[in-house]
């Protein structure tokens, strides 16, 4: 890991050098600005959040007792898979991070260079929207596969102990005794792999809502330049309506000389 993914992107010069100008300048789309790195800093503590309980899960299996148990067993490819699109999340902040920092830092130039009118488009210096996008896809896929998999940890549990009911009763059978009727639904094991689940899901749940808000603000940011022409584009317009005015506006007659008669 880079010095520049690890560190907080709030921490940075170059991001902490462009707020500090538009707060100096009173720039109104400086909140919306702080707004989405704000968001990106939360999605790497949620990120990690996930990552430390998916850890708890690999604990629980190596710890359980019962090594057959298909609950077990079903859930030790899935540990895997979820590790997986963890580590492309990973991936994909630590592409985010370099272009936020990097479009700070070309704000900073072109602010030296042209003034505050350089950031009325402050947009365009931010390439993060493809990535974030992505995340909220990936994060939507992963949502949907961790509650499948804590649905499929109570079905599997149930069969299972379903399946041992039927066992019991006919064990009961041979001894004239009565039936049991009433099947275990959930287990100890299934609830104790089932607890790190649901504490990832609400991870990545938290991260995705820190991700579309991230998006919305971002949104706001492009529609502020959509709204507000540059200078330069201004005068442009400008220049344009006086050189056309000239053209269409009516030729005067040069004023006859008076003609004397001597006198």
């Amino acid at each position: 890991m880079t010095e520049q993914n690890s560190a907080p992107l709030l921490e940075n010069e170059h991001v902490q050098a462009l707020l500090a100008i538009m707060e100096a300048n009173n720039a109104p789309n400086r909140k919306d600005l702080l707004a989405v790195l704000n968001q990106i800093g939360a999605m790497e503590k949620q990120l990690n959040a996930a990552v430390t309980e998916l850890a708890a899960m690999r604990r629980e299996l190596n710890q359980a007792r019962e090594q057959a148990h298909p609950v077990k067993v079903a859930l030790q490819s899935t540990v895997n898979t979820m590790e997986k699109n963890a580590a492309v999340l990973r991936e994909r902040l630590h592409q985010a991070k370099p272009n936020l920092i990097e479009g700070c830092k070309n704000a900073v130039a072109a602010f030296k260079e042209k003034g505050m009118a350089a950031l009325d488009n402050i947009a365009r210096f931010f390439k993060i929207r493809p990535v974030l996008e992505a995340m909220r896809d990936d994060l939507g896929q992963s949502i949907r596969f961790n509650e499948a998999t804590i649905s499929n940890i109570e079905l599997v549990s149930t069969e299972y102990h379903e399946a041992g009911r039927h066992i019991k009763n006919m064990v009961r059978a041979m001894a004239g005794k009565e039936a049991i009727q009433d099947a275990t639904s959930v287990g100890k094991l299934a609830k104790a792999l089932q607890a790190p689940f649901h504490a990832h899901l609400v991870c990545l749940s938290a991260m995705k809502n820190s991700v579309e808000t991230a998006l919305s603000r971002l949104a706001v940011l492009e529609k502020s330049a959509e709204r507000k022409p540059s200078i330069q584009k201004t005068m442009q317009t400008f220049n344009e309506q006086i050189t056309q005015g000239q053209k269409s506006a009516p030729a005067t007659e040069r004023p006859r000389p008076v003609a004397h008669d001597g006198r």
